[in-house]
């Protein structure tokens, strides 16, 4: 699988940091800080990348090809 980099867009709020993976709905986070805040979202990216591959291939059964999109 290919990391490219990702875009968060993190803010601060009454102490906290919260942050979202702008290219992947549903992967967010909320720490205390920022180092943190960046590491979880790395980690949040990362299980949802699997649980989609998984997904994916789930769905397209035994007689798949895998692809590389540029975009």
């Amino acid at each position: 699988m290919s990391l490219s980099p990702w875009t968060a867009i993190i803010t601060q709020d009454e102490g906290w940091w919260i942050g979202w993976v702008a290219e992947i709905p549903g992967v967010n986070a909320q720490e205390r800080t920022r180092p943190q805040l960046l590491a979880t979202l790395a980690d949040v990216l990362r299980e949802a990348l699997e649980l989609n591959r998984q997904d994916a291939l789930a769905k397209a059964g035994d007689s798949y090809e895998e692809a590389e999109v540029s975009l």
